[in-house]
């Protein structure tokens, strides 16, 4: 099997991404998870429903089927659920199995492979890069539902506040050239 560097560097991105946001699930309890700071506003239950189904749909049987399953009910996604924290957490693994097994086991020959969304072309490349915005877009507004909540006691996914001189510092240590 053939690897690619735009398949290895979507891996490496869709695993940071998910990192960020089964810490954001980890740290809210299951009044949190369902918490809508508006009704107009999805909460972070009904984000995790949103980014499984489009998971579960774009890439179950992807090179070779629509990738908007006739099964899919993308509206509900966007209403309040009543699961427990173990069933968001269910449905959050489950999408997200079957994104990286794709992105996992797709080759550099099939990158220019044509699939469906909604009946229109995209190449696998192009495909691939629409979910890698699509799912970065919800889980920074899962961060965000989890920072507004949490306050004080939220401590940073990523380099905190008036730590980049720091961060920047370790990276260029890290990565010196001899």
């Amino acid at each position: 099997m053939k690897t690619d560097a735009f398949l290895a560097a979507c891996l490496a991105e869709a695993q940071r991404y998910k990192k960020i946001g089964d810490a954001c699930l980890q740290r809210l309890n299951h009044e949190q998870l369902h918490w809508q700071p508006h009704p107009q506003c999805n909460s972070m239950a009904m984000l995790v429903h949103h980014l499984s189904g489009n998971m579960r749909s774009r890439f179950t049987d992807f090179l070779s089927s629509d990738g908007e399953k006739p099964w899919r009910q993308r509206d509900a996604e966007f209403e309040p659920v009543a699961w427990q924290k173990a069933e968001i957490g269910e449905a959050w693994e489950a999408g997200w199995r079957i994104y990286l097994e794709v992105l996992q086991t797709l080759t550099s020959d099939e990158l220019h492979l044509t699939v469906t969304i909604r009946n229109e072309p995209h190449t696998v490349m192009a495909a691939i890069q629409r979910q890698q915005a699509h799912y970065p877009y919800h889980i920074g507004q899962m961060t965000l539902l989890a920072k507004i909540q949490l306050g004080d006691a939220f401590a940073s996914l990523s380099i905190p506040k008036n730590q980049s001189d720091a961060f920047l510092e370790e990276m260029q240590n890290k990565f010196k050239k001899p």
